[in-house]
């Protein structure tokens, strides 16, 4: 039976494209490129409740590094696996084959999970005028903390699951791992001055 440390060290390996990218599309964030090319994807429309409907934070160029630059990380951490021999230790690719096809579509897959699972989080929080980017304080603060760090995780590891066939307790595991990486990495990049806010 595998230690705790070991299963966390695979869960790592396996789940790293996924941190690689998201940290990479933040920075991307602050480029001038983004900047320039910030259209929000709900075109500043409103609801029916006359309130944006996503907001000016969810952007389609946004969206769109957060699919590629997950894609490409899954592809160079796919081939540094390969070549250091951590393929026995990676979820996917003990039950697959690590190819450049197996790494581009799966890639894919979890940065698009990322993205799209994150925008029913951004809708609710605009029904209650919670601002894009911004934390709340008391108990609806607390329940979008936690969410914050979950909604895209909870489609990025099924996208995992479905190429592993992992367990639903590993599936669980992944979460909490993912969660807490999630606050541990936004609170280096908010003390890097690349988020505003924790």
């Amino acid at each position: 039976m595998s230690r705790p440390a070991e299963v966390i060290r695979n869960m790592y390996i396996t789940a790293m494209p996924v941190i690689l990218g998201g940290v990479s599309n933040m920075i991307f964030t602050k480029t001038p490129l983004y900047k320039n090319h910030r259209a929000p994807m709900d075109g500043g429309r409103v609801w029916r409740d006359g309130k944006r409907i996503l907001g000016d934070n969810k952007t389609w160029i946004g969206f769109t590094s957060m699919v590629a630059l997950t894609a490409a990380s899954q592809v160079v951490w796919g081939s540094h696996c390969a070549r250091r021999g951590l393929n026995a230790l990676h979820d996917i690719y003990r039950v697959r084959e690590n190819t450049l096809a197996l790494n581009l579509v799966s890639g894919t897959l979890c940065g698009l999970a990322y993205a799209v699972c994150e925008l029913p989080n951004s809708f609710v929080k605009r029904r209650i005028d919670i601002r894009p980017g911004k934390t709340e304080s008391g108990a609806a603060g607390k329940v979008f903390f936690v969410i914050d760090q979950i909604d895209s995780l909870l489609g990025v590891f099924a996208v995992l699951s479905a190429y592993s066939g992992i367990s639903w307790k590993r599936y669980v595991q992944y979460i909490c791992l993912g969660a807490g990486t999630h606050v541990g990495v936004n609170f280096v990049l908010y003390k890097l001055h690349i988020r505003k806010n924790l």
